[in-house]
């Protein structure tokens, strides 16, 4: 980091909005009431059918077995739920909140197995009292299993809050470039702030925005120890690793074959120039410059980390025969 500042600093000094919500008391209250309450109905009648079962047993048979329904019950299902559906229980759901990584990721098992571990002490046996305090302590509302989870719960419905997160995707010519890239050492508080950028430097103004893209890409070059390639202006770089987070956070949830690059953009998005270097709102898919100014042909393989690009030659309108596409300054690595 330059000049002492950390990254929240960097990114709330340079009036980038931080795009998650975090949930209030009340709403989270209301979610845990409602997970709770369908917890001990699913445990009450699941001890009602294992009383009947193993009424045959001696008293430490039942205890033993007491016990077990308890920690799967109260416990497992909880964990196995907010693990299997990113981050959403039924009363999360419900209340429209979603627990997130720090860094606005979607959570793990990991994630959530710290959660519930602390769950049990903040919720069940203080019967929430813990996590009410920590809760008004905090200053984003966590409780002690999200401080040592590293997570945050949000709120989801939020008018306009789809869009305000939206991380572009980065130039076709780059996707794939950082496949061999080790993002392990990079912190959660980097990774936040290089999404808060891309989802707002085309608000910044133009000399804030560069110098902010080149301060974020120093911090995440001397993190992965690799220099970016060059020529390469530092909003494409920071946009193109953050996509290759995606796509590794992708297949590890849903498989190889999840996480393709068009997965990544909603319709009518894509990179034109903006202020700060960086893309603006009203390009669509076909603007992707390359070389010249023109869009970079289909099916041009794509090199590794430290090999240059050469994109290959478009047919200009009088060779062609059609309109040519507009120019966007945005030109790829010689």
């Amino acid at each position: 980091m330059e000049g002492g500042r950390s990254v929240s600093d960097l990114v709330t000094g340079d009036a980038v909005v931080l795009g998650l919500r975090p949930a209030r008391l009340p709403s989270r209250g209301l979610a845990i009431v409602i997970d709770m309450v369908v917890q001990w109905v699913v445990f009450l009648v699941a001890s009602v059918v294992l009383l009947a079962a193993t009424s045959s047993l001696d008293e430490a048979a039942r205890t033993a077995v007491s016990i077990a329904l308890f920690v799967l019950v109260l416990v497992g299902v909880p964990i196995a739920v907010e693990t299997l559906s990113r981050g959403r229980s039924l009363g999360k759901l419900v209340c429209g909140l979603r627990v997130v990584r720090d860094d606005g990721g979607p959570v793990r098992f990991r994630h959530a197995l710290v959660r519930g571990a602390l769950g049990v002490f903040e919720l069940l046996m203080t019967f929430g009292t813990v996590a009410i305090i920590a809760s008004l302590v905090s200053a984003r509302g966590r409780r002690l299993g999200d401080v040592f989870a590293g997570t945050l719960v949000v709120r989801e419905r939020v008018p306009g809050a789809a869009r305000a997160a939206y991380v572009p995707p980065p130039p076709p010519w780059l996707v794939g470039r950082f496949s061999e890239l080790d993002l392990s050492a990079v912190p959660d508080g980097l990774w936040l702030a290089v999404r808060q950028y891309l989802t707002r430097m085309h608000q910044l103004d133009p000399a804030v925005g560069a110098s902010m893209a080149a301060r974020l890409a120093d911090d995440l070059v001397a993190c992965t120890g690799t220099p970016a390639p060059p020529g390469v202006p530092a909003a494409a770089y920071l946009a193109a690793v953050v996509h290759e987070r995606q796509q590794r956070d992708a297949r590890r949830a849903f498989g190889p074959g999840a996480g393709g690059p068009a997965a990544q953009a909603p319709a009518g998005a894509g990179w034109a120039p903006g202020p700060g270097g960086g893309p603006g709102p009203g390009a669509g898919p076909g603007a992707w410059p390359g070389a010249g100014g023109g869009p970079v042909a289909a099916g041009m393989p794509v090199a590794p980390v430290g090999v240059p690009v050469v994109p290959a030659a478009v047919p200009s309108a009088a060779a062609g025969g059609g309109d040519a596409p507009p120019a966007t300054g945005f030109a790829p690595p010689a």
